[in-house]
């Protein structure tokens, strides 16, 4: 999953993409085709910032960056478009001009957003997170972070499918960075397993976060090799999607692991 940040303020490319105020929709589309020449198959377009610290953006304003690029990719690219939004109004703009998944940090707890991913059909991916992003990373705290995070996933999964959101149309996300800690996030990766038993395919987004930085003191573009290191820890450990800045390095290290689960796979049947 190839990440689109359609926002000035991503802790990543922040403002890569933007002339002025206003987003490129040309170096936005040059973007997301690379991404797709390099293996992405799944490509994640936000409007908003979640960052830590990060600011809300007002639901027009969200509306007015995130759909004229998923209705132009959709156009233009063979790829599933993900659209990275808790707004019921953006889920439901976004799915009639293209949209092919909702990823939301929030898990559908916003008003309407339950119902508005119903109502599209769409799959969606339910993510934990303690707090909200502009306080999320001040004071994070739990008892067991590991079961934490699986029984506010398994609750929402059971809220999805009260809503008619179908079990096989689920995929949950750990919330790595959103609301932990470095050792709540080390702790999570390892016991990524417990996440998968829930009965979803898992989603993580690892790439340049912060607990490298802090383990290594690397600036954020200064994380490739620790975000490949992590991408393979997580597929090793059960990630079906790994969301990336860096798609053609991560396709490449994940190649190289599912290479090696298939000899191991063969040898078990002979």
């Amino acid at each position: 999953m190839g990440i689109i940040n359609a926002t000035p303020d991503s802790f990543s490319d922040g403002g890569s993409l933007y002339r002025g105020q206003r987003l490129d929709l040309d170096a936005a589309m040059e973007r997301a085709r690379s991404m797709c020449v390099a293996g992405a198959t799944i490509l994640d377009v936000g409007g908003e910032s979640t960052r830590p610290g990060a600011d809300p953006v007002s639901e027009g304003e969200e509306l007015e960056r995130v759909v004229p690029l998923v209705e132009r990719i959709a156009a233009e690219l063979d790829v599933v478009i993900s659209i990275d939004t808790s707004s019921a109004a953006v889920m439901r703009e976004t799915a009639a001009v293209g949209a092919g998944l909702i990823n939301d940090v929030r898990a559908l707890e916003r008003p309407g957003a339950l119902e508005a991913a119903a109502a599209t059909g769409l799959p969606v991916c339910l993510m934990h997170m303690q707090g909200q992003p502009g306080t999320m990373q001040q004071r994070p705290d739990y008892t067991s972070v590991v079961e934490e995070v699986a029984a506010y996933l398994e609750a929402r999964m059971a809220a999805c499918e009260a809503a008619g959101i179908g079990r096989e149309q689920l995929v949950l996300d750990p919330g790595f960075g959103f609301g932990k800690t470095l050792s709540h996030n080390l702790q999570l990766l390892q016991a990524l397993p417990r996440i998968e038993a829930l009965g979803a395919p898992l989603l993580v987004g690892l790439s340049r976060k912060s607990l490298i930085g802090k383990i290594l003191e690397r600036d954020v573009h200064e994380r490739l090799a620790a975000s490949l290191a992590l991408a393979v820890l997580a597929v090793e450990r059960g990630a079906w999607i790994v969301r990336t800045h860096d798609v053609r390095e991560t396709a490449d290290a994940i190649a190289m692991c599912t290479a090696l689960a298939g000899v191991a796979d063969a040898e078990e049947t002979t």
